[in-house]
């Protein structure tokens, strides 16, 4: 029998109890209700989709859209301020054609040769923060390790100069941390946004006069069948692989680094053997999942899912982490083997809006992590686990903080 729930349940994912560990929770959503109405902060009453298929299904259903701003959900639309909606003016935020068009222009510029020119770069920047790393003895891995890597190569990559890549990362982390907190601080974000689109356009009027080889060029001059990106698209592709290409590949080395410490036998096979790295990331991505939730999904039409009727237009959050937990796909699922196989993790999504930049977060979480395990395979943790403080965004899933001893 088809039906549709009329009152969200009471659970708020963005509470600190369940920022700790959310994965109980998700694994008895799995059990009892894998179409859940939930309440959530900013996004008001939502469908959370919980299960592996059902979350892979989603990702590939036609019938379900990433049109933010096309939905007919109450947060989408003309009712947004001009600042926000630039940030949703790229591929993610976008159904074919449109984000078919955009992804291809993009392609021309993030091409699989200009990341393999990075491998000799991560690898120097990598070295570089061991051997201060080594020096100073406790460290925090993700203030001295985890973020600068990501943040340096996707800044130098779109020609972000060094003093203003610090205040950047402070802007998006901002705004992520602002989708937890109801709209009326969402709101309160406005400045923030602004100062953010006030930062590309200065971005993109530099390169224009200054035209290079870098990332932000290419973009600029990236052109098929005559057609260019626009002001506005640059500026919400920028954003986007600003925000993508170093806020979830912190969360893959911090957190990776963390499973690994909770893991010591699986920390010290791949110290025995680095040339793990490659299987082991993939578990990473799994066990540690860099993205929480996925964009926000909207059907075109209402869709029955087990029995339950999501209306057309209504929100949805596709839950990535607790599909890369699903005991009936992986054995197992809350511990970590790096020699997982197969390993279908959706860390990156699936189909059309597989993530783009999926080479350079294996590079970047790659080279960090076997870097660091090989040189300090004696590395302890400075604070018990369940001390650890985690962000509060549900979107991404990442440590505050990782104190050490190297």
């Amino acid at each position: 029998m088809l039906f549709a729930r009329s009152k969200a349940r009471d659970l708020n994912l963005a509470d600190a109890a369940v920022r700790q560990d959310p994965y109980p929770i998700y694994a008895e959503l799995r059990r009892t209700d894998p179409v859940a109405l939930v309440k959530m902060p900013f996004f008001g009453d939502t469908y959370f989709i919980s299960r592996y298929e059902d979350v892979a299904a989603t990702f590939k259903d036609p019938r379900i859209s990433n049109d933010t701003m096309g939905s007919s959900s109450e947060h989408g639309g003309w009712l947004t301020p001009r600042s926000f909606r630039l940030m949703a003016e790229n591929m993610l935020s976008k159904d074919d054609p449109e984000h078919r068009r955009l992804r291809d222009l993009v392609h021309k510029a993030f091409t699989p040769s200009r990341i393999r020119s990075m491998v000799d770069r991560v690898e120097e920047i990598t070295h570089e923060l061991l051997d201060r790393a080594a020096e100073k003895r406790d460290v925090d891995l993700i203030a001295d390790f985890a973020l600068p890597i990501p943040l340096i190569i996707i800044s130098e990559m779109l020609g972000v100069e060094a003093k203003d890549r610090e205040p950047f990362h402070h802007m998006t982390a901002r705004f992520l941390e602002s989708t937890n907190s109801g709209v009326m601080q969402m709101v309160l974000q406005t400045p923030n946004i602004n100062r953010m689109v006030r930062f590309f356009e200065r971005l993109l009027e530099d390169r224009r006069a200054n035209l290079g080889d870098d990332l932000l060029s290419a973009l600029i001059e990236a052109e098929q069948e005559g057609d260019r990106l626009s002001q506005d698209e640059l500026i919400g592709m920028i954003f986007l692989l600003l925000l993508a290409g170093h806020e979830t590949t912190v969360n893959l080395i911090g957190s990776g680094l963390l499973a690994l410490l909770e893991h010591p036998d699986e920390f010290a096979r791949l110290h025995n053997d680095p040339d793990l790295i490659d299987s082991a990331i993939e578990e990473l991505l799994r066990y540690t999942n860099p993205v929480e939730l996925s964009a926000p999904r909207f059907p075109l039409e209402d869709i029955e899912m087990h029995g339950v009727i999501i209306p057309q237009g209504h929100r949805m959050l596709v839950g990535v982490a607790s599909a890369n937990r699903d005991e009936t796909v992986f054995e197992n699922p809350d511990a970590v083997d790096i020699t997982r196989k197969p390993n279908r993790h959706l860390a990156f999504g699936l189909g059309v809006h597989y993530c783009l930049g999926a080479p350079l977060a294996r590079l970047e979480g790659a080279t960090a992590i076997n870097a660091i395990v090989q040189r300090f395979p004696e590395m302890q943790l400075m604070k018990p686990i369940n001390e650890l403080e985690w962000r509060s965004s549900t979107l991404v899933r990442g440590l505050k903080s990782l104190p050490v001893r190297v």
